[in-house]
């Protein structure tokens, strides 16, 4: 559960809080007593390991050659049939 804070609470105590949220804590801040935000770590994070990723894309193009006259055109027209 989440744990609540005043909008005031918020403002003033802002650098404590968010060294609590990169420990992962989530707050919702409250103005008279109803939810007006959400404070706390992004949902979305980028990948941990960028060089597995990369070294998927490589393998990936390794076995799926592209040659540099692609004619895409043809390709439109095969997807076609």
């Amino acid at each position: 559960m989440k744990a609540k804070v005043t909008a005031y609470q918020a403002r003033t105590n802002l650098p404590a809080l968010l060294i609590q949220v990169k420990a992962g804590k989530c707050f919702t801040i409250t103005e008279r007593g109803r939810p007006i935000a959400e404070l706390g770590p992004p949902q979305s994070k980028r990948p941990s390991n960028a060089r597995a990723a990369l070294d998927a894309f490589l393998a990936f193009r390794t076995a799926n050659p592209v040659g540099r006259k692609v004619n895409i055109k043809k390709l439109i027209e095969e997807g076609r049939e």
